[in-house]
């Protein structure tokens, strides 16, 4: 089988103003970037009456084995085009820093795939910059109100606004600035942050205009005084300005698929410490013009999905009516116990005790009121027992679990579990509920999180931490909804406990108040705002062949 970058080598592509025609997409809302990609001007859309069926995908948690969920999300809108479905896909855009190091592109695999793969994942049309550039005005600004006499008595001390930067860099993650003398300003501790790790990110994610987005970036607090009242980005005016280096960012970005299928991507939060979701703007766009839009949460369902439900849809008063849980043979051996190397071996036994995963991700998934359908994204060493001993564990919870073999064979690899889901989907889910009510205290929040979803057989949160959450309901806080900040690889805090642990402790170190995104960040045990490099890069195999041509990307 080729590489993906070789398979998308090979791609015919439609000019972007057919694939725009295929979506509904006037001429006059297409900003074209280039022949393949474009923005759309929302305002210049017909209105819409119509209000498609919201499918999500989701999965277990991750493995260095693979799972596939973007590439099973690329494949399902394939397949409902493919039987007759007017289908729109929402994704994410990818960070430069996960594709240098070690995670690889963001534009699915195989014959699943998002084009053109090789400037999706390098620059595309510019988002990420735009946000980086507004992050850091906001920075520079800060240092400069300090420089000038600090007129709002910030305290440098708790200056909580750091810097951004879409690489991943561990060198920058803890620095000390403004260095120089007198004329530079005022030493203090600060740090990078990877550009997806921004609020801003997470607010440009869930904004519902222009409008609405100034708001939200004005709502930022910067830092606190001494008597620790909170000082706001609008209070030393850099909301204007960051809303104009954004004004093109917030519309949404559109491709195709390998089979010439429209798809919007826009944002990209991180999973583990925002919200992992696609822009508000985006889905509910392609709800307007579409039957069914496909969409994905990061990482597994305990991060993902749950944040895409309570978090999301409570924001922007929406609701999916089926969902996808993918999984493989592979990743759930790894869970039972087996090396990654040795994973190509058949072994029921290992699939039975990792699929407990599977397990605890179906019941998980059925407490907010839709019983998912399990993708098995099919690799060519899975053998017809392993395959069994997923099915026979889904029919046990009342679901379906389908072979998917859109890798290899692109949408007509999923028509199964496109008719499947199409099914469900047209019958909706007037059970959906989300964990936890808006009214809820911000604690018992994180409590409901940690004992429902992770399973947790206690929670601690030091009294310090319960203090700043009741000042922060006082500030008028409180109905905000928690961000859990934790490893996306077991359900414990601990990445190493793979399976479905519970019983364990989820200890909460530190609470972050994201004010303007309109979410409380819960963290629990390690997590890196600023990820580092790997010992041998993904970067050191990225190159230009003879003709000018990418290659390593994958």
């Amino acid at each position: 089988m080729p590489t993906d970058i070789e398979i998308a080598r090979q791609a015919t592509l439609k000019p972007i103003t057919a694939v725009a025609a295929q979506a509904g997409v006037p001429d006059e809302a297409l900003i074209p970037y280039g022949k393949y990609k474009a923005k759309i001007d929302r305002d210049a859309l017909p209105e819409g009456g119509k209000q498609g069926k919201l499918i999500l995908v989701t999965a277990i948690n991750p493995t260095p084995a693979g799972e596939g969920k973007t590439t099973t999300s690329v494949g399902l809108h394939d397949a409902l085009n493919l039987i007759g479905k007017k289908s729109l896909l929402c994704l994410r855009e990818p960070s430069l820093g996960p594709c240098f190091g070690v995670k690889g592109g963001g534009a699915g695999g195989g014959k699943s795939q998002v084009m053109p793969m090789d400037e999706i994942n390098l620059h595309f049309t510019g988002d990420f910059h735009a946000i980086t550039s507004a992050h850091n005005l906001l920075s520079a600004m800060i240092d400069n109100h300090i420089y000038w006499g600090n007129a709002l008595e910030l305290d440098l001390r708790r200056v909580v606004w750091r810097r951004v930067l879409d690489m991943n860099d561990r060198a920058l993650r803890q620095i000390v600035g403004p260095l120089g003398g007198v004329s530079n300003g005022f030493p203090r501790e600060t740090g990078f942050d990877i550009t997806v790790a921004s609020e801003i990110m997470a607010i440009l994610c869930l904004a519902t205009d222009l409008e609405d987005l100034q708001k939200r970036l004005g709502d930022i607090i910067i830092g606190y005084r001494r008597d620790k009242t909170p000082v706001f980005c609008r209070d030393v005016k850099a909301d204007s300005a960051m809303t104009v280096l954004l004004k093109d960012a917030i519309q949404p970005n559109l491709v195709q698929t390998l089979e010439n299928n429209p798809a919007f991507l826009h944002g990209g939060p991180f999973a583990n410490i925002a919200h992992g979701c696609n822009s508000v703007i985006a889905t509910t766009t392609a709800l307007k013009m579409a039957d069914y839009v496909v969409t994905e949460a990061g990482f597994g369902a305990d991060l993902g999905a749950e944040k895409f439900m309570d978090i999301k849809c409570r924001a922007a008063g929406l609701k999916p009516d089926a969902i996808v849980l993918v999984a493989t043979v592979r990743a759930l051996k790894m869970n039972g116990g087996i090396a990654k190397k040795d994973l190509g071996e058949p072994n029921v036994d290992a699939v039975r005790k990792g699929a407990v995963n599977l397990e605890r991700h179906i019941e998980n998934l059925n407490k907010f009121g839709i019983n998912p359908t399990v993708a098995i994204n099919h690799f060519f060493l899975d053998t017809d027992e392993e395959i069994a001993v997923i099915q026979e564990m889904a029919k046990k919870y009342g679901t379906d679990a389908v072979i998917c073999k859109h890798w290899a064979d692109g949408g007509a690899g999923a028509e199964e579990l496109a008719r499947i889901v199409a099914e469900k989907a047209d019958k909706g889910a007037p059970g959906f509920k989300q964990l936890y009510p808006s009214e809820m205290p911000l604690a018992q929040k994180i409590e409901t999180i940690a004992t429902e979803i992770y399973r947790a057989g206690s929670v601690s949160i030091s009294p310090a931490v319960r203090n700043q959450l009741k000042q922060w309901e006082e500030m008028g806080y409180g109905h905000f909804p928690v961000c859990m900040a934790k490893t996306q690889y077991s359900f414990s805090t601990d990445p190493t406990q793979l399976g479905a642990p519970d019983g364990h402790e989820i200890a909460i170190r530190e609470v972050r108040l994201s004010a303007g995104a309109g979410f409380v960040v819960a963290i629990a045990g390690d997590i890196m705002t600023m990820p580092g490099l790997p010992k041998v890069p993904s970067a050191e195999g990225i190159y230009l062949d003879e003709n000018g041509q990418i290659e390593g990307l994958f």
